[in-house]
């Protein structure tokens, strides 16, 4: 049996208590090479030991030594498959592997999926029967966030580092109890302080966000015009300093050359007095 990165995967998914990385496997193959170089030598220096002992020397004399516990051999497809391990397994190699592996277990509806995140792959649980894992653990179901809740995490992921001041003046509403729901979540966290007067505190997204909204990292993140910095900062800026009302903002034509007035418009329509 040659050597089957898929089912070393599988094995190593199954048995890992996180994530696992491309760091992880990697660690793991090298590991194997290293012990395979070690095991033979040590095997030799008893076997040219028991050579070198003289036949001739009397047996009191011996140490005694206790008996070696007996080993079962290696069935030959094993040690086939442990022969034929590579010293490298790329990052390209393990994503082509997980990518496999993971359309299998959806083309099986299996109980399982295999899911990415910041720190690597991982088997969870399918969320049709999520519930019974809540069953067995006696947990709470998840509560849901609000609508409050997600329009502060929605500024807080594109804007962070982000001041509270700054979300409640983009929301128009407080952002304490959004704020402080997202931090007990661990979705939320303090930064640092922005170089401000007073010194406000700043927030930003956790890796439990990233695996809350189920992306690797921020860059990921829908693209949008409407909380891009740029457009943030020209919104607080105009909100800042407000302008009169043009007649754009009134809906009018702009393209006509002059525009009556409303006073103007009434006058043309009074017909002329009769003398």
């Amino acid at each position: 049996m040659a050597f089957d990165l898929k089912r070393v995967l599988k094995v190593m998914l199954f048995a890992s208590n996180g994530s696992l990385s491309v760091k992880d496997i990697q660690t793991a193959i090298t590991r194997f090479h290293e012990q395979a170089t070690v095991l033979p030598l040590e095997e030799s220096a008893e076997g040219s030991a028991e050579q070198g002992a003289s036949p001739e020397a009397p047996a009191a004399e011996a140490a005694p030594t206790e008996p070696a516990e007996p080993t079962l051999p290696m069935p030959a497809e094993d040690e086939e498959f442990y022969r034929e391990v590579p010293t490298l397994v790329t990052a390209a190699q393990v994503r082509e592997a997980m990518d496999t592996i993971a359309l299998e277990l959806k083309a099986a509806d299996s109980e399982t999926m295999l899911v990415e995140g910041s720190n690597g792959w991982r088997l969870v649980t399918h969320p049709r029967l999520a519930r019974w894992v809540r069953l067995l653990r006696n947990e709470p179901p998840p509560v849901r966030l609000t609508a409050s809740s997600l329009e502060t995490m929605a500024v807080v992921a594109y804007r962070q580092p982000v001041t509270r001041a700054e979300i409640e003046q983009i929301r128009g509403v407080s952002a304490d109890a959004g704020l402080t729901k997202l931090m007990e979540r661990d979705l939320v966290y303090i930064v640092g302080r922005a170089d401000l007067p007073g010194r406000p505190i700043q927030y930003g997204t956790t890796e439990a966000f990233l695996e809350f909204v189920g992306i690797k990292s921020l860059d990921e993140l829908p693209a949008s015009d409407v909380l891009s910095p740029r457009q943030i900062d020209a919104w607080l800026q105009t909100s800042s300093n407000p302008r009169a009302a043009g007649d754009a903002d009134m809906g009018l034509d702009e393209t006509e050359e002059e525009q009556l007035s409303l006073q103007q418009a009434n006058q043309s329509e009074t017909p002329p007095a009769s003398s």
